[in-house]
């Protein structure tokens, strides 16, 4: 079998090579556990292919929190092994991709009435930092309200006792996943996106491979393999009832909004953990000139393919906010973008959403077929090796401890800043946008800058930093449209609106001239993108 590059334009080349091709292990799911399962059984060395039937990271893996939880939540639940578990897994992730993972002090306010006491936190937090076994400069501190104020001005001070000050890790989740598939790639893995499961083929009462429809051509064709492991997120169970093997333990969809505010709008200096009116919890985080804050956890029970904010989700978040900071008087035209995610739990009779354990757990059918159900992002490596455990033959052990995904080839955490600085420095081009570019991309951004210096002049619509990373994301990352770009390629449509509303024509254009579309398909591709920048500043329901 030729290799094949990770590349949009090689698509039907890598489904044709399915097709061709008896696999060890099919993976069903692009989100991060299916990306995880692929890389730790590619590593293993399996023949392994992994299909998905959105843009990879599409569903959940690009709809989070953007956080690398330690497990803090644990505590109160009582789950001290998988605090300790969880912490040594955002260790790991943090080593593997420093790029894409990065530390972020949290300052977890104290108010008198609220559910966090002083003393409960700071042995809360002191007990985290054992089970966890965080490294000593990161370990937490009990800070003075003069301090809590002094790094977070815009704190409500009314009756503010202290706080609490930790580390979590804050995350690109689609450019997460992304490594994680790209470095599978690598190890030998085909993957592809916008392929759909159709049907599975049986002999014997067993699972031998799927039918699929590539979304974009409406193609068909067979993918052979000696077992399929079913990572799908919410649509699990739908994949269970192709098998006809749903029973037992179901998902329950959860929903996340997330709201997305101009730094000058929301001046946010550091990033907060608090207390809302209902005794929930929500983040607000700065990033890229913009303040976030979310999220929300209800039922869900519309379609997971698009779940929206609804005005209940924004009426929440804004009362949050204003009991907060209080001084900011933030409303609804306040807000530039936002985001909402389905979290695929496992469900559990009688319990709130925000109780329902976000634990993961494997099932088995009578077919063969195993389907990996709830668990988080952090901890994406380690349900991978145990998903992988599991596949009968004679493999090797896992190998993705210590293996840096792609882009985490710099030498470790502790030389990353040092890497950045370097190859930005050499790379000729201004030192804002190869700082940038290395932060992002890591040791990636080594195939991006001579991609620059190739394209330098050649389309005079996009300038050519623009024009160097929509270029990598066709070649090496497999973006097909527009939205796969500005969503889940470089995050813009959640943190540069304004960005995607100037360039979205010139990049359709270009992608058009790439993939040799009609103008009717065009059209269509620049209309999903129009609806995805709606669906972030509208309510359910709300018409433009």
């Amino acid at each position: 079998m030729d290799v094949l590059k990770f590349s949009g334009l090689e698509r039907s080349l890598i489904l044709q090579a399915m097709s061709e091709t008896s696999f060890d292990l099919l993976v069903i799911g692009g989100g991060i556990t299916g990306a995880g399962i692929a890389l730790d059984a590619a590593t293993r060395g399996m023949k392994t292919a992994l299909v998905e039937m959105q843009d990879f990271a599409g569903g959940t893996s690009s709809r989070s929190t953007k956080l690398i939880h330690g497990g803090l939540r644990y505590l109160k639940q009582g789950e001290f092994k998988q605090v300790a578990e969880v912490g040594r897994e955002r260790a790991i992730v943090y080593e593997n991709g420093p790029h894409v993972t990065k530390s972020e002090w949290m300052l977890l306010p104290i108010y008198q009435g609220g559910t966090l006491g002083r003393w409960s936190t700071s042995f809360g937090l002191w007990l985290y930092d054992r089970l966890a076994g965080v490294k000593r400069s990161e370990r937490r501190k009990m800070l003075t309200v003069e301090e809590v104020l002094e790094k977070e001005p815009l704190l409500n001070k009314t009756a503010l006792l202290g706080g609490g000050y930790y580390v979590e890790y804050r995350t690109d989740d689609a450019r997460l996943t992304l490594e994680v598939i790209k470095e599978a790639v690598t190890q030998g893995a085909l993957a592809v996106n916008y392929t759909k499961v159709d049907s599975f083929i049986y002999s014997k009462g067993q699972i031998t491979g799927v039918r699929v429809t590539d979304q974009l051509s409406r193609q068909e064709y067979f993918i052979s393999a000696k077992k399929v492991v079913n990572a799908a997120g919410p649509w699990v169970d739908l994949i269970r009832e192709k098998d006809g093997s749903r029973g037992g333990k179901t998902i329950q969809w959860t929903k996340g909004v997330h709201l997305v505010f101009d730094q000058r709008r929301f001046p946010l200096r550091q990033a907060i953990y608090f207390d809302t009116f209902d005794g929930r919890m929500v983040f607000a985080i700065p990033r890229d000139g913009k303040t976030y804050v979310g999220t929300t956890d209800t039922i869900f029970q519309g379609d997971p393919m698009r779940p929206r904010m609804e005005k209940e989700d924004r009426v929440y978040l804004l009362g949050a906010i204003s009991g907060t900071f209080p001084g900011l008087y933030i409303t609804e035209e306040d807000i530039e973008s936002s985001w909402a995610g389905i979290r695929p739990l496992i469900a559990q009779a009688g319990k709130k959403p925000s109780e329902v354990s976000r634990r993961d757990e494997i099932w088995s059918s009578p077919s063969g077929l195993l389907t990996v159900a709830g668990g988080k992002l952090t901890g994406y490596r380690k349900m991978a090796e145990l998903v992988v455990g599991r596949i009968p033959g004679e493999w090797r052990t896992c190998q993705t401890r210590n293996l840096p995904i792609s882009g985490g080839k710099v030498g470790g955490s502790a030389s990353f800043l040092q890497y950045v600085e370097e190859t930005a420095k050499a790379s000729g081009f201004s030192s804002e946008w190869a700082n940038q570019i290395v932060r992002q991309y890591g040791s990636n951004a080594e195939v991006i800058f001579p991609l620059a210096r190739e394209l330098t002049g050649e389309e005079e619509s996009l300038p050519t930093e623009l024009l160097a990373i929509l270029e990598y994301s066709i070649r090496e990352e497999m973006a097909v449209t527009p939205a796969d770009f500005f969503v889940r390629r470089t995050g813009a449509l959640y943190f540069r609106r304004k960005w995607v509303e100037v360039w979205k024509q010139p990049v359709a254009d270009y992608m058009a001239k790439r993939f040799d579309w009609s103008l009717e398909e065009k059209e269509k591709h620049v209309a999903d993108l129009n609806q995805c920048l709606q669906e972030t500043i509208l309510a359910v329901g709300e018409v433009p």
